[in-house]
């Protein structure tokens, strides 16, 4: 006598729908290769992982849904986030990408040279968040995405949400790595910057907000007024 097989562990289950979502997500060769330094140079030096294809899909759709011309990439993460978020921006769209790892950006203007990306498109900033910031024209990006130790945010979030236009959005990656975030005895740096940001964007009257568990987890903030 056999039995109907019941639901698959929850875990699978996530497991699954991620790598359904992962492969559902095409790169082309430039981007595969992008992803692949991009990984390397994480295992080897500890500098943060790229976005997972998921991720950068969903970073395209958003690109496009408000026809972004103008947008801000902080953490370049090898060029990975910013050659999805190129294919979903207008073609006369400019990413302006910046770093506080001068590798980092060598990194992402290869992966730009190599897909074909014009040079114009591209600006390439060398610098932590604290001294580009005011070098960025208020209210002129459609979209700025964060990839990046929380910290950073957390300290510079007024300045980042004002970078942003009114239906503009941010986006930050990570949030929900490791699910530390959930657990309320893990009082490390990263997960109490973390809830500290996720707390101050949820209560910013300005912002309309929610966290999606995709990839790392997204923290996506659409400014309103």
């Amino acid at each position: 006598m056999t039995s109907a097989a019941g639901p698959p562990p929850e875990g699978g289950w996530r497991n699954g729908a991620a790598a359904y979502a992962d492969g559902f997500a095409t790169e082309s060769p430039a981007l595969q290769a992008a992803r692949q330094r991009a990984l390397t140079s994480a295992g080897a030096f500890g500098t943060p992982a790229p976005v997972e294809p998921a991720v950068g899909a969903l970073l395209a759709v958003l690109a496009a849904s408000v026809d972004a011309r103008a947008v801000v990439s902080i953490g370049s993460g090898g060029g990975v986030a910013g050659l999805w978020l190129l294919q979903g921006m207008r073609t006369d769209g400019v990413l302006t990408a910046l770093d506080g790892d001068p590798a980092e950006l060598r990194a992402a203007r290869r992966a730009f040279t190599d897909a074909g990306i014009a040079g114009g498109r591209t600006r390439l900033i060398f610098g932590t968040t604290a001294e580009v910031l005011p070098r960025l024209s208020s209210g002129n990006y459609d979209l700025v995405t964060c990839s990046g130790p929380p910290a950073d945010y957390v300290q510079h979030l007024p300045g980042l949400v004002g970078l942003v236009r009114v239906g503009g959005s941010l986006i930050c990656h990570g949030l929900l790595a490791d699910g530390r975030i959930a657990d309320r005895s893990a009082r490390d740096p990263q997960s109490v910057a973390w809830r500290e940001l996720a707390r101050k964007v949820r209560e910013d009257e300005t912002l309309t907000s929610a966290v999606l568990p995709i990839g790392a987890g997204l923290l996506i903030a659409t400014r309103r007024s």
